[in-house]
């Protein structure tokens, strides 16, 4: 079966639970900066502070699980591994950067590889160390379910093969998952290329109480 689509968008999500996510599209790239800005822990005010506890116990079973799925290949996570990785990074602050990938491919295209490059440079930089980073690919719902899924999964792998091999990321730290067609964007609108993205969540917890 071929598909028509060759692009695709990347979010990231930051280690806090209390903020709305930023959007950012179009066809320049993102300067390294301004994403690690969106990504950089942000003390909470003094009224959420007062009303927001972090549950220890709860922290310790998410460090746990994501223990379990470390060096795990994508394809071999379960549907159940999967749906409890999303529930975990459900309300982690995003900032969208679009990235395209050649037609009918995993491949990232010219085009994209400065967003890509920015991306890295970002993740790679000191504040960001010691975090653990979902990499969770997403298609829209045009075609069937396996090959979206195996295509979500292709293109999430693409995103850590490259942070890894071009920015020294520790592969340990990048969890890849795919999700095919199962969540879109815009669930009003399955088919919208909106829903073609690559998602990248920070999974350390720890700063959501600073």
């Amino acid at each position: 079966m071929t598909r028509s689509f060759s692009w695709s968008f990347l979010t990231i999500g930051a280690a806090l639970s209390m903020t709305a996510g930023v959007a950012l599209a179009g066809s320049e790239a993102v300067p390294a900066a301004q994403i690690l800005n969106a990504l950089k822990p942000k003390p909470a005010t003094r009224s959420l502070a007062a009303g927001t506890q972090v549950d220890p116990a709860a922290s310790a079973k998410e460090a746990s699980f994501l223990n379990t799925v470390r060096n795990r290949q994508t394809r071999s996570l379960s549907r159940v591994e999967r749906q409890e990785i999303a529930d975990i990074a459900a309300n982690k602050p995003k900032i969208d950067l679009e990235i395209h990938f050649d037609y009918n491919s995993a491949d990232i295209s010219k085009g994209s590889t400065q967003a890509v490059q920015e991306l890295g440079k970002a993740l790679s930089d000191a504040s960001m160390k010691g975090s653990t980073f979902v990499v969770a690919g997403h298609t829209d719902a045009i075609g069937g379910e396996a090959y979206n899924q195996d295509l979500s999964e292709r293109r999430a792998d693409t995103i850590k093969k490259y942070l890894v091999e071009h920015y020294g990321l520790n592969g340990s730290d990048l969890v890849t998952v795919g999700y095919g067609k199962t969540r879109p964007k815009d669930p009003s609108a399955p088919m919208d290329p909106t829903n073609r993205r690559v998602q990248v969540v920070n999974m350390d917890t720890k700063t959501a109480s600073q």
